[in-house]
C-alpha cells in the first residue's frame, strides 16, 4: 500500500475494492403504462479492508490514532497488486482516505499462529490505473 506516493506497508489480504451506483426509478405522469426509466444516482465506494501480520512499524497506527483523537487526516493512496516477481501488476488509487477502524490480533499462547492486524480505510473515490 502506498500513502501519498510512499510505500507504507505490505498486506497479505485486501478486500473492499468495490464501487456501485444507486439506481433511481423515474416515470413521467404522461407515460401511459410505461415502465420507469432507470437513472444513475449516487456513486458509492466500499471500505478497503487490509490484513497483515503484525509488525513493528507504527505509522499506520499513528494515522489511526489521529482519527481517534478527532483530527482526521485524509490522504490519497494506492493498493498495488504485485506479481510473482514482486513487480506491480495492477494499481487501484483511492482519494481522501482515512482509517476508520483498526483491529488488533487475537492472541493465544497455545497456538503458533501469526498475529494478524486489520485496517479499514474509508475513502471518497477509487479508480483502477
Amino acid at each position: 500500500m502506498e500513502i501519498d506516493g510512499v510505500t507504507r506497508a505490505g498486506f497479505t489480504e485486501c478486500a473492499g475494492l468495490t464501487s456501485d451506483t444507486t439506481v433511481m426509478e423515474y416515470r413521467e405522469g404522461t407515460d401511459p403504462g410505461a415502465s420507469p426509466r432507470k437513472l444513475a444516482g449516487l456513486r458509492r465506494f466500499g471500505n478497503i479492508v487490509l490484513k497483515r501480520g503484525l509488525s513493528q512499524d507504527r505509522g499506520l497506527w499513528e494515522w489511526r490514532k489521529k482519527a481517534l483523537d478527532g483530527a482526521v487526516e485524509r490522504r490519497n493512496g494506492a493498493i498495488v497488486l504485485l506479481d510473482e516477481s514482486r513487480k506491480p501488476a495492477l494499481r487501484w488509487e483511492f482519494s481522501e482516505g482515512w482509517p476508520s477502524r483498526w483491529e488488533g490480533p487475537t492472541l493465544n499462547a497455545r497456538a503458533s499462529e501469526v498475529a494478524i492486524e486489520s485496517l479499514e480505510i474509508v475513502h471518497e473515490g477509487l479508480k483502477l490505473v
